[in-house]
């Protein structure tokens, strides 16, 4: 398939399987440089009603039969093969008036969030096709009576309404978390920018590496797709307030209570520190930060900065400075490797963002560059939706309103002064809520002023100086680690946050009976719940072996004052608890000289493990240490051992074996508890 050929395209949809073209001709997406016809676009005459069934039904059940493990791999895959396909991506997004650079972001980051996903997804969840979430809940005082709490993925179908500016990127960092968690997705791009997300599902569904139906697409309209959704399905969207709200009051929606993520409008800000005057380096960081900012994606980024927060004293230098570095950036065509800033999306965004600055202009005037007359180094200044940064300048930030309520969604910045740092955090403030802010100070304490009084505003606060300068990510980087989201304007809704966003798309339930039966339903062995000693060491026993349950109790061991004593002069630990009796008595947890906790530790090894080569391969931590009772001279301590959770890994032979390890004393009272993890092979060697 040529996709830059000369004739414009009809793009398709890919519902129930198959790919198919709405009813009609469809509206033609323009070449944001230069104006020529890309594709034609028009969702009519599809079923939608059939779209979210076909999900629900089809991919639904194939994605749940996936351990997290497997569902991660897949994205592994997934990622693998569009990486390979990469230039193909980069080659049309160009036609979005993205710059090589720009097209890295969405392209290259997007796929990137799939391996980061997949690398959480192996390391921090287990094989299995239940989540255990938090600890296990003691109803009663005998152990017959239990609780827990467990996610398991929502039986509907995540809807994603997306934004025109990160076509690629908009769309992966929604389907990571979401086919994790083992939920189908129907994705809706924007249609300006729909020929390139178009390009990559199809890639995605010749790959073959999904389920059928576990992503299908909307080129178009939605039509009367929410009016079908219900209680099991999400839906999430970035956009624009306004939409957001009307999508989000949605009859259905609201009727069924159906989950709704919305990343709308946000008036992100940069603060420069009072510390951080020309000349220091701060300040520096601070112009390149607000210039990137303003001309990545022609500024237009959910994250970009809109409002630069500044001690008045600074605001001419920094005007001067970001002026000079604005100056040099090249805006063109972004298929011409001169050029550093390409278009907007669309010629309507051009006239949308010429309307907005107007709007600014009650409370601000325009210092650097003019919204009508663009100069470019390449392409037709008026067929392309070209537009030269714009910096502004409001003076009495405390008395304006436009630059806190209007968001320019393209190049255009405002500069505006503050003399004290209660003075900055109320400007910011007055954005009511924001993806993120950035703070360029390196004073500590001008840090922590700013940062908390700010933080309850914003999804996201990046503190930067010249200590992490070469490492930071930058201000307007969403991270698959990171939650992206922010409250108020911003839509009140949170993505990524690495397992967090898993858990958008899952069910937590608690769940309550006997320990035995809750086990069964998680996998996992809990206090109360049967345990088998069958005579052989668990230690002794592969994977394919082992069961959860398995239990040993060892035999015991006597520590004496000589075992104590021996200890701290091997490790040096001389701790006064551990070798002055006197002191030790004074202490109010003690009634004399203890045993090291990690003394206690050792022994319990001793006890339990196992010294023969076998299927287990190491130990490679423990989770969860407590130690709950002193342990004195003339204490006896005995272990027992079980079973608790066993991870198979996917594509290897071995895995990971989670071991509850509970340490007693002589009358019954457990001196330590917790877990042990160790790498087991899947067979005996």
């Amino acid at each position: 398939m040529n996709v830059l050929a000369d004739r414009p395209r009809r793009l398709e949809s890919y519902v129930g399987g198959v790919w198919t073209r709405g009813a009609k001709e469809g509206v033609a997406l323009l070449d944001a440089a230069t104006g020529a016809p890309v594709a034609l676009i028009d969702s009519s005459g599809i079923d939608f009603a059939a779209a979210l069934a076909y999900g629900r039904e089809k991919a639904g059940p194939a994605l749940r039969r996936m351990s997290f493990h497997e569902r991660a791999a897949m994205l592994k895959a997934l990622a693998q093969a569009l990486m390979e396909r990469k230039e193909e991506f980069y080659a049309l997004s160009t036609a979005t008036g993205a710059t090589r650079s720009d097209s890295w972001i969405d392209i290259e980051g997007g796929i990137g969030t799939l391996f980061s996903y997949s690398s959480k997804g192996r390391r921090e969840l287990p094989n299995t096709r239940v989540l255990v979430d938090g600890g296990v809940e003691a109803l009663s005082r005998d152990d017959t009576f239990s609780a827990q709490h467990i996610l398991t993925p929502l039986q509907g179908v995540a809807v994603h309404i997306n934004a025109f500016n990160f076509p690629c990127w908009g769309m992966l960092e929604k389907l990571a978390p979401t086919l994790l968690a083992g939920m189908p997705a129907i994705v809706k791009p924007a249609s300006q920018t729909a020929y390139l997300t178009e390009l990559m599902v199809r890639r995605i569904v010749e790959t073959g590496l999904l389920p059928e139906g576990a992503v299908q697409l909307i080129c178009g309209s939605v039509g009367d797709l929410l009016d079908h959704v219900d209680g099991q399905d999400v839906v999430t969207f970035t956009g624009s307030a306004v939409t957001g709200r009307r999508l989000k009051t949605h009859p259905a929606i609201v009727e069924n209570s159906v989950r709704f993520t919305m990343e709308a409008d946000s008036l992100n800000a940069a603060v420069l520190g009072l510390d951080a005057g020309p000349g220091t380096e701060e300040f520096d960081l601070f112009v390149k930060e607000v210039a990137r900012e303003m001309t990545a994606k022609a500024g237009q980024k959910c994250t970009a900065i809109r409002r630069v927060i500044a001690p008045r004293a600074h605001c001419d230098a920094l005007i001067t400075a970001l002026d000079e570095r604005l100056a040099k950036v090249a805006l063109g065509n972004p298929a011409d490797e001169n050029v550093r800033m390409g278009p907007l999306a669309s010629l309507g965004q051009r006239v949308e963002v010429r309307a907005r600055i107007r709007d600014l202009g009650v409370d601000a005037e325009v210092v650097v560059g003019d919204p009508a007359n663009p100069q470019v180094v390449s392409g037709d200044a008026e067929a392309g939706a070209f537009l030269n940064p714009i910096l502004l300048y409001c003076g009495k930030p405390g008395a304006a309103r436009s630059v806190h309520d209007v968001e320019v969604f393209g190049p255009v910045s405002t500069v505006m002064p503050y003399d004290a740092a209660e003075e900055a955090v109320e400007l910011v403030k007055r954005g009511k809520g924001s993806l993120v802010t950035s703070v360029f100070t390196n004073d500590p304490d001008i840090a922590q002023e700013l940062v908390i009084g700010m933080a309850p505003f914003h999804g996201r606060v990046l503190i930067g100086n010249r200590v992490s300068a070469k490492s930071s990510t930058g201000h307007g980087s969403p991270l698959p680690g990171l939650v992206h989201g922010g409250p108020g304007r911003a839509g009140g809704g949170e993505e990524l946050g690495g397992m967090r966003g898993v858990k958008h798309y899952m069910q937590r339930t608690a769940v309550q009976g006997a320990p035995g039966l809750i086990s069964a339903v998680t996998g996992r062995w809990i206090e109360g719940a049967p345990a088998r000693a069958d005579g052989e060491h668990p230690f002794r026993k592969s994977l394919a072996e082992l069961q959860v349950g398995d239990q040993l109790v060892t035999a015991t061991r006597t520590v004496t004052l000589e075992d104590i004593e021996h200890f701290a002069n091997f490790t040096g630990d001389t701790f006064y608890a551990h070798m002055d009796e006197e002191a030790a008595r004074a202490n109010p947890f003690f009634d004399g000289r203890v045993a090291h906790g990690y003394l206690i530790v050792s022994f319990a090894a001793g006890l339990f493990v196992d010294p023969a080569p076998g299927p287990v391969l190491a130990n490679y931590g423990v989770d969860n240490l407590r130690f709950l009772t002193p342990v004195y001279p003339g204490d006896v301590l005995q272990v027992r051992l079980t079973c608790k959770e066993i991870n198979p890994r996917v594509n290897a032979e071995h895995g990971e074996v989670r071991w509850d390890c509970r340490v007693i004393n002589q009358t019954g009272a457990t001196v330590a508890q917790y877990d042990v993890l160790t790498m087991v092979a899947k067979t005996r060697g």
